[in-house]
């Protein structure tokens, strides 16, 4: 859906792909948390301070410094706000290379060849929807197996990118989607933690899925030895990730899954991005 942290830690000389964009006054302010977005504790403090100004996709709209939050009640990780509309379409006026339908699709589709062939054990056809596609390779690489893809994407070039290469595609809100029961997967790759409230995703996708259908989710992995290396050596990109507003642990995910009709069936190291996990749900 975004610039990830793995392409921002390793190739951040590419420049992006941009779209004119308007300009701002500097530093507009985050809409703020008053209370955890997952539980609603109101008991928050601040973790620690991040800085996204080495970000590719950094704009001056945005303040270089992140403020991490930690709800004393769930333990959950989060920013200490989220960005307005007019914020958001000006970061997602632009897309790094990585990310638009077809780059690197011959590499990509050995790495989504695995994820679909998982995600295939528990459902093994009908529509799959993949939430903010990306390059669109697991959207290809699903076809394959045959499923019909479709693609959703908050990023206009994005969305018309995939339509080019003849996937049906929409730029819009996985919410404002009105097609309940139509899908057998959901695929939310590196997507819950770009959302300011990750449950009211998860509530629209277990509205959409079929009875039988399953969620595949992937996101860093917070409480893990990696992240816990990559933090002693200075070098753990997602505290700068500029876009997302959430880091999982994996049990707090389990936790939100199952809060809103998930249960859990299959856990995974991602080999998309650094420290990263993959989830696959069946819905109940």
């Amino acid at each position: 859906m975004s610039a990830d942290p793995a392409v921002a830690a390793t190739s951040v000389a590419t420049p992006p792909v941009s779209t004119p964009h308007r300009s701002h006054q500097p530093h507009q302010p985050r809409l703020l948390y008053d209370a955890c977005p997952l539980c609603v504790a109101p008991e928050i403090s601040v973790l620690r301070n991040g800085d996204c100004s080495g970000h590719p996709l950094y704009k001056p709209v945005i303040a270089p410094t992140m403020v991490w939050m930690r709800c004393a009640a769930c333990g959950h990780v989060f920013t200490d706000g989220y960005f307005s509309d007019e914020v958001c379409a000006e970061i997602f006026s632009s897309t790094n290379p990585n990310q638009q339908p077809g780059a690197g699709f011959e590499q990509n589709r050995y790495l989504s060849a695995r994820i679909v062939e998982r995600v295939a054990r528990y459902v093994a056809d009908g529509c799959w929807l993949d939430v903010g596609f990306g390059n669109g390779s697991l959207l290809f690489t699903a076809e394959e197996w045959g499923f019909e893809p479709q693609g959703l994407d908050l990023r206009p070039s994005t969305a018309e990118g995939l339509r080019r290469l003849g996937i049906e595609a929409h730029c819009a809100d996985l919410r404002q989607l009105d097609a309940p029961g139509r899908y057998s997967v959901i695929s939310m790759a590196d997507v819950l933690e770009h959302m300011p409230y990750p449950g009211e995703g998860l509530v629209a996708a277990h509205r959409l899925l079929r009875e039988d259908g399953v969620l595949f989710a992937s996101m860093p992995h917070y409480d893990s030895a990696v992240w816990r290396l990559l933090d002693a050596g200075g070098a753990n990109p997602y505290w700068g990730e500029l876009e997302h507003f959430h880091n999982f642990s994996r049990p707090r995910l389990y936790a939100l899954l199952a809060e809103h009709g998930f249960e859990p069936v299959h856990y995974a190291v991602s080999e998309r991005y650094r420290a990263c996990m993959e989830v696959i749900a069946r819905r109940v």
